[in-house]
């Protein structure tokens, strides 16, 4: 039996998934929330496997938020988000919270389903679209470093800086924690992307991934 919570802002959502899940393939529906908050209460209470966990929640902590509080508390459980996001951005910065599986909101019911038995069973899953779209970045990523600049020509700020980025902090985060100027962490940012030759944040966090730089425990 695989003990479920299911996560979103909107009660009919909920309710079709609740309706769609329970009983399937050994899944029972223990609970439900509306936003994060309720879900961390949720999860203390029921004990479930798994979180199947909306991201966009206007009111209380968003998806990303919550899932990555849950994973401190309770390891065990596993995460799936599902989204409407078939976004780089989004997909990283989930996986970097903890979750164990990305799945649009269009993916077919059966798709669900079986995404939840994987990750009950302590496997991982994306949806198909985004494992392409990773495999397509990684090979053009791969051509890039065969060209482009190397972890190894920053410097140690500039080093510092990438992974605090990837992390998901902002630039006035970052100057908080390191004691500069934003302006000076702007000036760092921009010339450690152009020594790697990177032009975007999801480009930066794919690469601080690669190169072992982010935990995801």
């Amino acid at each position: 039996m695989i003990r479920l919570i299911v996560v979103d802002d909107h009660a009919v959502v909920r309710s079709g998934l609740v309706s769609l899940l329970n009983g399937k393939n050994g899944i029972q529906v223990v609970g439900e929330a509306a936003d994060g908050d309720e879900a961390i209460l949720k999860v203390n209470e029921l004990h479930p496997d798994v979180v199947l966990m909306d991201l966009s929640m206007p009111h209380g902590k968003d998806g990303l938020t919550a899932t990555g509080e849950l994973k401190k508390q309770h390891p065990s459980v596993a995460v799936l988000v599902l989204t409407m996001h078939d976004d780089e951005e989004y997909l990283f910065r989930a996986i970097h919270a903890g979750a164990s599986g990305y799945i649009l909101k269009s993916a077919p019911h059966e798709e669900l389903v079986t995404a939840i038995g994987l990750i009950a069973a302590g496997q991982a899953y994306l949806n198909p679209s985004a494992i392409k779209r990773l495999m397509s970045d990684y090979l053009d990523k791969f051509k890039l470093g065969e060209h482009g600049g190397t972890y190894e020509s920053l410097s140690d700020r500039e080093k510092e800086i990438l992974v605090k980025v990837a992390q998901g902090y902002s630039n006035k985060e970052i100057a908080e924690q390191l004691i500069i100027s934003v302006k000076t962490v702007e000036s760092h940012k921009s010339n450690l992307m152009e020594k790697l030759g990177l032009k975007t944040r999801p480009d930066l966090v794919k690469f601080a991934m690669k190169k072992g730089l982010l935990n995801f425990e």
